[in-house]
């Protein structure tokens, strides 16, 4: 997705999720199905000193400073999580970068058609290899991202978040509606879902929705309350603090995690 648990970035789907140790058992499982040939799976870690860069946004060419445009440092550093992204470039990379520059661990699902793009060996540019699994099929790779989104705990916590992407992005998005609207996510220990609409990227898509509910194929207010849906950071930041009961601060960094953009 353009996800992160915070994570999952799919293209720009980002998933972020606190307690990494409990997901590698299931990650194990699920290297098996995979038949890949990792061995001791590591999440990556470094400082805040890592360099800065662009990236280009949605593969599309265009540069942008991802640091404007994505909150993954900002989301990894209050949540104290690992983000799982699709390991690829434009906004999969900025939540990568992002969140290794807030100090936090990161981890992958690539997709082996995605990670020719990287490389001719099909390998990520700076990541190791062992913080990464490349998936043969994408119903793999979202297995999984739902795999790490879901709280175990009530101190779990664990984000959604979908950014600017293309039409694997949107098949992410809405399986994991699907999933949330069938309860097989959150039923319990409900895990927030934030569709990031930069500059309105998603707004005719949510007006498709609209129509729909207008169709009658979807009940009103359905949508509504299995997504949130924000236009800048700060209100990404804001509503994450309050749903998990957090300050709005950064003491490592002496400054506010909300930065505008």
């Amino acid at each position: 997705m353009g996800f992160a648990n915070l994570v999952s970035s799919l293209n720009s789907h980002v998933l972020i999720t606190q307690n990494f140790e409990k997901f590698i058992p299931k990650l194990q499982s699920f290297k098996q199905r995979e038949e890949t040939q990792f061995m001791n799976f590591k999440l990556s870690r470094r400082s805040k000193s890592f360099q800065k860069i662009e990236v280009g946004c949605c593969k599309n060419g265009n540069l942008i400073d991802f640091e404007e445009r994505t909150s993954a440092n900002e989301i990894a550093y209050m949540l104290g999580s690992t983000t799982w992204t699709g390991a690829g470039p434009g906004l999969m990379d900025a939540a990568i970068r992002g969140a290794l520059q807030a100090g936090k661990p990161v981890g992958g699902f690539k997709i082996e058609k995605e990670a020719g793009q990287w490389s001719s060996t099909g390998s990520h540019p700076y990541l190791p290899p062992d913080t990464y699994l490349t998936c043969r099929f994408f119903s793999a790779r979202k297995h999984g991202f739902v795999d790490a989104a879901v709280r175990n705990s009530p101190s779990d916590r664990t984000a959604v978040v979908a950014l600017p992407g293309g039409i694997g992005t949107l098949d992410e998005m809405f399986e994991i509606l699907a999933l949330i609207q069938l309860q097989r996510i959150g039923s319990e220990l409900p895990v927030p879902f934030l569709l990031m609409n930069y500059d309105g990227y998603y707004t005719k898509l949510l007006d498709f929705l609209d129509e729909c509910e207008h169709w009658g194929n979807l009940a009103k207010g359905e949508v509504e309350s299995l997504w949130k849906v924000f236009g800048n950071n700060n209100e990404a930041l804001a509503y994450l603090a309050e749903f998990y009961g957090l300050p709005l601060s950064n003491e490592e960094f002496d400054e506010p995690i909300i930065n505008n953009v």
